[in-house]
């Protein structure tokens, strides 16, 4: 009976600890978070920013190239998927500061869950993320945003939404890991900020050049945009949905790995 039941017994004990750990980890990063606001509110206020200059300032023009209608409807979609874009460089800043500043090193000390240095910078961000999505939202309301989505429709695109934002994360620390100091960390991410831009977030893929279009049309931000469009606007969605969901599994897989086999060879 002993034999049977031991192993069970410290597998448990295991996952509680690491579930304990990462809680701990963050209530530090929140902490954080609100002792320094000034990232948070970057991450957060500049895909605001860009939401309403597109759509006040260019918005004229470019609805021409989404076959007319209200820009601000077709704008929104993709706009929300700035924000897990924007959240990878605070993420990866966060992970390489802990890194190089030593308190790393430190909880490597303490008889703590290894992996919830990690897992909660990841969980911080995803509440962060809820925050920008309210705000966002909240603006584009107010901007004249008018979709026509169930509360299924809404709760699926929330979760594709954090979904994205898990996957991301994940790669985030990993670059956070690799990146040499907090400046270089802020720069790594730069290529995954500037894909919500090549994609369907702002006009349709086939008003592009056609090697531009052909990119928009496979990576991976397109299928996020066409298929948070669709739940909200009830916009085609087509294989974009599965597409979405096999990217954000993908991105997750190689973000963990990567951080968990870097984190543990920085620490030998």
């Amino acid at each position: 009976m002993t034999t049977i039941t031991a192993p069970v017994a410290r597998r448990s004990t295991a996952r509680s600890t690491a579930f304990a750990d990462s809680m701990t980890m963050l209530r530090r990063n929140l902490m954080h978070a609100k002792a320094y606001p000034s990232m948070t509110f970057a991450v957060i206020f500049m895909p605001i920013v860009l939401l309403l200059v597109f759509n006040f300032v260019m918005g004229g023009a470019l609805e021409v190239g989404t076959g007319g209608g209200n820009y601000i409807d077709y704008l929104t979609p993709g706009m929300l998927l700035l924000l897990p874009a924007y959240l990878t460089a605070s993420v990866a800043v966060s992970v390489n500061t802990d890194t190089t500043k030593g308190i790393v090193n430190r909880f490597r000390t303490m008889a703590i869950s290894p992996s919830s240095v990690l897992t909660g910078h990841v969980m911080g961000t995803i509440i962060q993320s809820i925050l920008g999505l309210g705000a966002m939202l909240g603006v584009a309301f107010i901007a004249g945003f008018r979709p026509d989505a169930n509360p299924v429709e809404w709760v699926a695109a929330v979760g594709l939404i954090g979904l994205i934002v898990f996957a991301l994360s994940w790669l985030s620390v990993a670059l956070g890991l690799l990146a040499p100091n907090p400046e270089g960390a802020s720069n790594m991410p730069f290529p995954i900020i500037m894909l919500p831009f090549i994609g369907s977030g702002l006009v349709p893929t086939d008003t592009m050049p056609v090697g531009l279009r052909q990119f928009a049309e496979y990576q991976p931000f397109t299928p996020f945009t066409e298929t948070v469009r669709g739940l909200l606007m009830g916009s085609e969605i087509g294989s974009s949905g599965i597409i979405s969901i096999v990217w954000c599994v993908v991105i997750a897989a190689v973000g963990y790995f990567w951080s968990k086999s870097v984190f543990r060879k920085q620490g030998r």
